[in-house]
């Protein structure tokens, strides 16, 4: 039995699966009480939980998309091509959401991760405690968009299971650098950097990363930012798993590029906790 320093507290004994075992079980205490909080505000948060990308859906995939001439999507209506797309949005949506001022929270306004690294509880385990709580709701997520979304005909095979994997992995790529993105945010100056985050980085990706048209409809001068984007290369899979036409090693890079945004995030994110919190 070796033993470890403990950032705020004494030698704390960690030895083979008792230190994997304890890291989980102190990450998921803070998903404990998350679900505590959020078993009795679930209902203000439906909007982000699966309507915002129905109503999306119904408007741009109905409405709009009765305009569209499916055919040249590959696709036998418009529906089943945005669809794939909408859910991987609405994932990259949420989870940048969550990220954002419920991190800052509680870092300034109800303090509570102070409160909580004041126990062994460590920094790096509440990070963990908070992606692995925004993937749980990414799946709650995926989950009701897609079978609500399919009494419109947006699916034509089973591979709409592999599209809410694609939607909570990408997701996941996007919250972990938008948490440290919010960690690192000074005090008194979070309105304009966050307000900025979602006007100049949510909404364009929404709108131009492939979203609701093919990137090869915009400038090639121009298309290179939408294949930076985290979101362009969840719709590429996403449609891909459902629609085809996606090649193995496409596939591969795709998924490698959101691997690593979401390990690169992880690591600045946890030294971000660490410095607010215990230095």
């Amino acid at each position: 039995m070796t033993t470890t320093e403990n950032p705020r507290h004494a030698r704390v004994p960690v030895h083979g699966e008792v230190r994997v075992l304890g890291w989980w079980r102190s990450a998921w205490l803070w998903v404990e009480r998350q679900w505590t909080w959020y078993r009795r505000y679930w209902t203000s948060n439906l909007y982000s939980s699966g309507l915002q990308p129905l109503l999306f859906l119904l408007a741009m995939g109905l409405g709009f998309g009765s305009q569209v001439d499916p055919g040249v999507l590959g696709t036998d209506t418009y529906v089943q091509y945005v669809a794939p797309a909408l859910l991987v949005a609405g994932s990259m949506q949420f989870a940048v959401g969550e990220s954002t001022y419920p991190v800052l929270s509680g870092f300034r306004w109800n303090k509570a991760y102070f409160a909580v690294t004041s126990t062994p509880i460590t920094p790096g385990q509440v990070l963990g405690g908070h992606l692995i709580w925004v993937g749980l709701r990414l799946v709650l997520a995926a989950v009701v968009y897609a079978v609500i979304a399919a009494f419109f005909g947006a699916w034509v095979n089973a591979g709409v299971v592999l599209v809410a994997v694609v939607g909570v992995v990408t997701g996941l790529a996007c919250a972990a650098p938008v948490t440290a993105f919010a960690a690192s945010t000074p005090l008194r100056s979070e309105g304009t950097r966050i307000n900025s985050l979602f006007r100049f980085v949510v909404i364009p990706m929404v709108l131009f990363a492939g979203t609701f048209f093919p990137v090869e409809q915009i400038p090639l001068a121009l298309r290179w930012l939408a294949w930076i984007s985290p979101l362009w290369h969840g719709n590429e899979l996403a449609r891909g798993v459902t629609l085809g036409g996606l090649g193995p090693l496409a596939a591969l890079g795709h998924a490698a590029v959101l691997l690593v945004l979401f390990t690169v995030g992880v690591l600045l994110a946890r030294r971000c906790y660490d410095r607010r919190l215990v230095r």
